[in-house]
């Protein structure tokens, strides 16, 4: 399979995070957090190759994960480490280094992403490239409710006016889950969203983002729902 052909999914993890110590290699619900994104991607047969970026390769190994097979780990540059680096400077660092037709990023902190959800949304983004009405994909929380600022000031709805939530005019939350881009969209912007994205909407237990310890701690709780209900199928 030629370059322009193959899909490449860029899994970013970074051995130090700020707000939950080592989360990416810490045990969620029985398995390295980390573990259950990867397993995600690599049970998607339209993935050709994971590219993990890091400095943690020592630790990767720690825990069972050495390059091989549709795996490359690729050390990232000491310019490119730290907490205030943009993600999209390490993005194209891969892509630079990796082709590939189509780039999938998403994080070893969405662990409740299924494959069945990254597959709809692949499918999504070649529907919308063929018919020219994307150029990009981004995952998305579906919100209706009543926005203020600051100052109290109503944002989205007329105070003096209540209509029922669900009959607000939707808003659409960035959950940083899943971006789908080729190269050419990312040159247009330098970023994983171009020109013409397509928002995919997922559902809110799919796109837990763990940032801080309360989101781990619904993650744990999810994750051990999501197991019960297995066991019981």
């Amino acid at each position: 399979m030629t370059g322009s052909d193959r899909c490449v999914a860029l899994l970013p993890m970074k051995a130090n995070s700020q707000r939950v110590k080592g989360k990416n290699f810490r045990s969620l619900h029985g398995k390295p957090l980390f573990r259950w994104i990867l397993d995600a991607l690599l049970a998607i047969d339209e993935i050709d190759e994971v590219v993990i970026n890091t400095d943690a390769r020592h630790i990767l190994a720690e825990n069972g994960l050495t390059e091989g097979g549709r795996v490359r780990i690729r050390d990232r540059k000491p310019e490119l480490c730290g907490d205030t680096v943009s993600m999209n400077l390490i993005l194209a660092d891969d892509i630079a280094a990796v082709e590939a037709g189509t780039y999938l990023m998403t994080h070893t902190t969405n662990p409740m992403l299924p494959t069945a959800t990254i597959r709809t949304a692949l499918a999504a983004y070649h529907a919308g490239v063929a018919a020219g009405t994307a150029d990009s994909l981004f995952t998305v929380n579906r919100i209706q409710t009543r926005f203020y600022r600051a100052d109290g000031s109503p944002v989205n709805h007329d105070p003096d006016n209540l209509i029922q939530t669900q009959d607000l005019e939707p808003w659409f939350e960035e959950n940083s889950n899943l971006y789908i881009f080729s190269r050419a969209s990312f040159a247009a912007t330098n970023a994983r969203i171009g020109l013409k994205p397509h928002l995919h909407e997922m559902d809110k237990m799919e796109a837990i983002d763990i940032d801080t310890l309360e989101d781990w701690i619904l993650a744990e709780a999810v994750a051990g729902l999501r197991s019960r209900e297995t066991e019981v199928v």
